[in-house]
């Protein structure tokens, strides 16, 4: 997969994804690994460890998460692609679900640096 394939798959998946499509033309890198997991183990990875309120308890934050989780949950036990891309600065960091085949962006989540409090 190209960098130009990446950036034409990412459409309005999530609100996530006009972001990570700006992330590439940035700069950012990329990267969409081999292994397949069932989306419904991915649904509860991050409905359990990664729910939007415990990532804002701890001042990380997120964009798309909440779709991403409904995508998820929607998808049942259909076999996904895991990929990311990193922005040029590396404060954001964007998480992809793919098709088995890396030919469609099911949903797109951004997480960041932890955000510190002031004291």
């Amino acid at each position: 997969m190209t960098r130009d394939d990446l950036f034409e798959m990412l459409a309005e998946q999530t609100p996530a994804c006009g972001p990570a499509r700006e992330a590439l033309l940035s700069g950012g890198t990329f990267e969409v690994w081999d292994g397949l997991v069932p989306a419904d183990r991915l649904f509860h990875t991050y409905r359990t460890r990664t729910r939007l309120r415990l990532t804002q308890k701890r001042g990380v934050a997120t964009l798309g998460l909440t779709e991403t989780v409904e995508i998820l949950e929607q998808a049942g036990d259909q076999a996904l692609r895991i990929g990311m891309i990193k922005t040029a600065g590396q404060a954001w960091t964007f998480m992809l679900l793919l098709d088995a085949a890396a030919t469609t962006v099911i949903a797109c989540a951004r997480g960041g640096r932890v955000q510190l409090e002031d004291g």
